[in-house]
């Protein structure tokens, strides 16, 4: 399940610009900022430090290079020349899907998406695109012709539901080949594979020097190394109630190499009979889950918290949160349909004043 288009998330950044000097190099760092629009159908933002705005531009070409790379691996929606991406193991030809090489980026990234599988009880299940096409298709065609916006037929998605299985994924490290045995099964990994790049890039800028940096990917939000002024970062939740204008952000954090991700219900969405009808499908009840208005998950991946902050959505708090307790240095929010928030045990010692 895709997250949307600059999601939850909105980076809240209080400083202007800071100059300050190193003590042996006498070192004057800048902050700078560059906006993409090109990846992952979203918005990307990159904000960093540098001594000067070549060396910052240097750093930003590579980023946004290796965001296009795992961009056109991953997406289910579009074939490039040369490259075996998530599209075409998709695809079927005579009626069945090919056996393919691919590159070890989707290799890791699904083996990736089969843990959270089992660490979520299957609540999150990239098994799940026969399901998810229907939404899709429906929630398209409400929004290009909201007057004949209608609901998928429920029996499709029952039908549907049966090419599902995560075991029907057949992926062979030794050969670097990815299979799926049903024919009528297909990936989507729109809650995956978004935060799972991010965080590939992240770990790639640590090892390369990269650091006072943050990234902000369609809501997936992470920073990478110190602000070069020794502060942290400053980065702020949406409030799930978009007409609250005197409250626009319901908490603020300060994080330092860390990530924040949150999944919602408020922004992607489609209306049939004045009822909204979101994105996050809860497979048990095949409809969208209807427990929360948001969830925030913050963790030292972005590729957890992308893909926590979606499988929380289809538990009831109790589990959820049992869960969360459950794993180390992760913490998470929950923002129940009514507007109350919940927090897991530590999520509070992170917030801070505006």
């Amino acid at each position: 399940m895709k997250k949307i288009i600059s999601l939850i998330i909105v980076v809240c950044i209080f400083v202007i610009s800071l100059n300050f000097t190193g003590c042996k190099n006498q070192v004057n760092y800048e902050k700078f900022t560059d906006y993409s629009f090109e990846y992952f159908d979203t918005v990307t933002t990159i904000i960093g430090y540098e001594n000067s705005k070549s060396d910052f531009d240097k750093n930003c070409d590579k980023i946004k290079s290796l965001l296009e790379e795992y961009h056109k691996l991953y997406t289910i929606y579009n074939r490039y020349d040369g490259i075996n991406n998530l599209c075409l193991i998709n695809s079927v030809n005579d009626g069945k899907h090919s056996e393919l090489t691919v590159d070890n980026k989707i290799i890791d990234m699904l083996s990736f998406a089969k843990e959270i599988y089992t660490l979520s009880d299957g609540r999150l299940n990239i098994a799940m695109g026969s399901v998810l096409s229907i939404w899709h298709n429906y929630r398209q065609d409400g929004l290009d012709n909201p007057e004949n916006a209608e609901l998928p037929k429920y029996d499709d998605l029952k039908e549907a539901y049966k090419h599902t299985d995560i075991n029907n994924l057949i992926i062979n490290e030794n050969k670097s080949t990815v299979y799926i045995s049903d024919p009528k099964m297909k990936l989507d990994v729109g809650a995956v594979a978004k935060g799972y790049a991010v965080e590939q890039i992240a770990q790639y800028m640590k090892k390369n020097g990269m650091d006072g940096y943050l990234l902000n990917v369609g809501g997936n939000v992470r920073s990478v190394g110190h602000r070069r002024d020794g502060e942290k970062w400053k980065v702020g939740i949406e409030n799930p109630d978009t007409e609250n204008i005197e409250k626009p952000y319901i908490e603020y954090l300060e994080i330092e190499d860390m990530s924040l991700v949150t999944s919602g219900s408020y922004q992607r969405f489609y209306t049939v009979n004045g009822k909204n009808y979101h994105h996050i499908i809860d497979p048990e009840t095949l409809m969208p889950s209807d427990r929360y208005l948001s969830i925030s998950v913050l963790c030292e991946s972005s590729a957890y918290a992308d893909a926590l902050s979606t499988a929380l959505f289809s538990m009831e708090y109790e589990k959820g949160y049992k869960l969360i307790e459950s794993l180390e240095n992760v913490e998470a929010m929950w923002v129940i349909t009514d507007g109350q928030q919940k927090y897991s045990s530590k999520f509070k010692d992170f917030c801070t004043e505006k």
